[in-house]
């Protein structure tokens, strides 16, 4: 929820104290005060830059559409051309590299698309797309495409712009440290505004400091379980807490499996190896690979991923993200025609799935256009309230200045049988999470050599000053 310095307006001496059934947050209301000052203050700034370019992101997915409207879509024809055909048409408009997946036309006005690896120019992690028509195998453009949602440039950019600012590896971090943080201060600030007096919340027939703290308070509230979504899902995929995520679902048998790639015996010369310069057709081609996957009940949207050497299968998988999701696979014989490994959705762990269904809504694909103008709301209320909080704090200092930061030794007043637990817990979400543990230290660390500066300072003398 509030992401800036925001409930900060509240002074912890101030009157609005916790009331009737809030007592039991008492002892912890200064110190939660405290946490969420600072958090907001330091923290808000990475946020902001994660959801101005997060705003942005959802908003590719249209972009992207109308921008590449030519080699996406193409005029309905009467009857599709074998996807063999297809390839060969891409092929020979673009013969290098090889080709490292196709996705047939999902739709009957979706051009096909044939993904090519190793193409000069290219990024290494990324393929050249080259779109044809699958009722005349016309070449209709290539795109350099990234990922498994097929990005094409324009919402690659701005993917890698939210994801890393475009800093690589190093520049991960700056999305991590936000998505660590935001989920604290979303819960500080629910339980900051559930703890003042109700009277204390209402908007209407307020002004100034206080107007602004019911705006941000009421929006936060209302964001707030967006906020915890965002962030959890955020963390899957992170550098730090993303592979303890992933260590944590592997340790309890919840990692998304995959289907086996294996051609399940000897078929030299069927593999990739054996291809027709990286051509994608091995053994009994890619016409019969997709009929045998078709047989299998794979609907569109699929991908054809060819074998990967002498010894390895066709891959026919499912890349619908959308609701409901499609990401059942098969794995295809070069030599034979027979599916050789089937893998479903339906049998997938509970945290793989959650898992997939999490990223897909974080990323505004699962349900569409409506999940995509959910995020973009959610992502302007987290900028809105950002300033709200920075505002709050300048009204605190009566509009002419930034005010005091809140008062120190807040964690004194907490109870040592809820202090104990509490570090705990902490303790060990910042195992788990470790850019918050981290930086939660830092913050302590520099707030104490603080107050040690300013305690000393004030047992000078006059005239140690002078």
């Amino acid at each position: 929820m509030s992401t800036a310095p925001t409930t900060v307006t509240e002074d912890a001496s101030q009157p609005d104290a916790p009331t009737s059934p809030s007592r039991r947050w008492a002892p912890l209301r200064p110190l939660i005060l405290r946490l969420h000052f600072y958090a907001g203050v330091l923290v808000a700034p990475f946020l902001l830059v994660a959801a101005a370019t997060g705003f942005l992101y959802a908003g590719a997915f249209q972009a992207e559409k109308f921008a590449y409207a030519h080699e996406m879509t193409v005029p309905v024809g009467d009857e599709e051309l074998p996807i063999s055909q297809q390839v060969a048409a891409a092929r020979k408009a673009h013969p290098e590299g090889t080709v490292s997946a196709i996705r047939p036309s999902p739709q009957d006005d979706a051009s096909t698309r044939v993904m090519l690896s190793g193409v000069k120019g290219v990024d290494a992690e990324h393929t050249l797309a080259v779109f044809v028509d699958p009722y005349t195998a016309e070449v209709r453009g290539a795109l350099e495409q990234y990922g498994s949602t097929g990005a094409l440039p324009l919402r690659t950019w701005i993917d890698e712009f939210h994801r890393d600012l475009h800093l690589g590896e190093n520049g991960r971090l700056y999305s991590e440290l936000a998505a660590s943080w935001l989920w604290v201060i979303a819960a500080g600030g629910v339980v900051l505004w559930f703890t003042r007096r109700r009277a204390l919340r209402k908007v209407r027939g307020t002004s100034g400091r206080r107007r602004t703290l019911g705006l941000h308070g009421t929006v936060g509230v209302w964001a707030a379980i967006g906020f915890f979504f965002l962030s959890a899902t955020g963390l899957t995929w992170s550098a730090y807490a993303g592979a303890n995520i992933d260590e944590l679902r592997t340790s309890l048998g919840q990692a998304t499996p995959s289907v086996s790639a294996s051609a399940g015996g000897d078929h030299g010369g069927h593999g990739a190896a054996a291809g027709t310069g990286g051509s994608g057709e091995h053994g009994v081609g890619l016409d019969k690979v997709l009929a045998a996957a078709r047989a299998e009940g794979l609907g569109d949207p699929v991908e054809i991923v060819p074998p990967a050497d002498d010894s390895s299968a066709y891959v026919v998988k499912q890349v619908q993200r959308s609701w409901p999701t499609k990401q059942d696979s098969v794995a295809i014989d070069p030599a034979s025609g027979e599916v050789t490994d089937v893998l479903r959705f339906d049998d997938f762990p509970v945290l793989a799935k959650l898992t997939r269904w999490g990223i897909d809504l974080h990323t505004g694909v699962l349900f569409g256009l409506a999940n995509q103008i959910a995020l973009m709301l959610l992502a302007l209320s987290l900028i809105v309230l950002i300033i709200w909080g920075y505002r709050m704090w300048w009204q605190r200092g009566r509009g002419s200045a930034f005010g005091r930061p809140i008062p120190r030794g807040a964690w004194q007043q907490v109870p040592p049988q809820i202090l104990v637990p509490l570090v705990a817990v902490v303790a060990v979400v910042g195992y788990f999470v470790p850019l918050l543990g981290i930086s939660l230290a830092a913050f302590i660390v520099v707030d104490v050599v603080l107050g040690e500066v300013t305690r000393r300072r004030g047992k000078r003398t006059p005239a140690e000053v002078k």
